[in-house]
């Protein structure tokens, strides 16, 4: 065995799997005088933390659980302009999360809401910020269902390890009593400690109706309302931008 075979194979051993692809090649350009060793090593080093680098991102991205992987450069803020874009750019710095804020965002179906807490989201996740995508509905039965198997409160603390929550589509049902207090449990928890994102279809107004206890509500709103940014969406439907004429669609 040469040695260079076992270099190959120690390499291979060591997990080093980009400078072991690219080492013929920098052996080469070292014997043709194009590359010094300690560049060689450097630019070897390099590829590999490189590498690293891509494969944490994606498992980051992979473990949050989106529903899509649409980023904020798809978004198509002509067609929303009641979105005030510096504010929602400033939170791509995720300069919200060292404040442990919160955002809330407020529109009917189809405006977006969902692709710009993702896009938020999967910034966060390449950062290597701990994100967590779920739907209202989804989390409400984990909770649920955690509280039957009498494991609620290591549910709670799983779920508000995360560094950034995302509650997709709150007010589409309605819930009794004791299930609104699961959902003010987990706020509670996560109150001043970290960030969460919600997206709903309903004005604050409303969320009495959805929670059941006005009194409760306000408590609620309370701990998501402070530290938090709120962004109303007053526009079109994306999902109807490609139905409508040509003359009732906006430029």
């Amino acid at each position: 065995m040469t040695t260079y075979t076992q270099l190959s194979a120690n390499l291979k051993s060591l997990g080093l799997y980009k400078i072991k692809e690219n080492l013929s090649l920098y052996i080469d350009m070292i014997n043709d005088g194009n590359k010094d060793i300690t560049q060689a090593f450097y630019e070897l080093s390099q590829l590999e933390i490189n590498h690293r680098r891509e494969v944490a991102i994606s498992c980051c991205v992979k473990t949050a659980h989106f529903p899509f992987l649409k980023e904020m450069n798809e978004f198509d803020f002509n067609y929303q302009p009641s979105i005030d874009r510096r504010k929602v750019m400033d939170f791509m710095t995720l300069r919200f999360l060292e404040d442990k804020g919160n955002i809330i965002f407020c529109g009917s179906p189809g405006v977006g809401k969902t692709h710009l807490a993702v896009s938020i989201g999967i910034e966060a996740a390449k950062q290597r910020n701990s994100t967590y995508f779920i739907t209202f509905h989804d989390l409400i039965s984990q909770l649920r269902k955690a509280k039957y198997e009498n494991r609620l409160e290591t549910r709670i603390k799983w779920i508000s390890r995360y560094r950034l929550l995302i509650i997709d589509e709150l007010g589409y049902e309605q819930m009794d009593p004791d299930t609104a207090n699961l959902f003010f449990n987990l706020i509670s928890s996560r109150y001043e400690r970290s960030s969460t994102i919600i997206t709903t279809n309903s004005p604050f107004s409303k969320w009495a109706d959805i929670f059941g206890e006005p009194v409760f509500t306000n408590a609620l709103l309370d701990r998501l309302l402070h530290h938090c940014s709120v962004i109303n969406i007053n526009g079109p439907s994306y999902r109807l931008k490609d139905q409508l004429p040509a003359n009732e669609k906006k430029d």
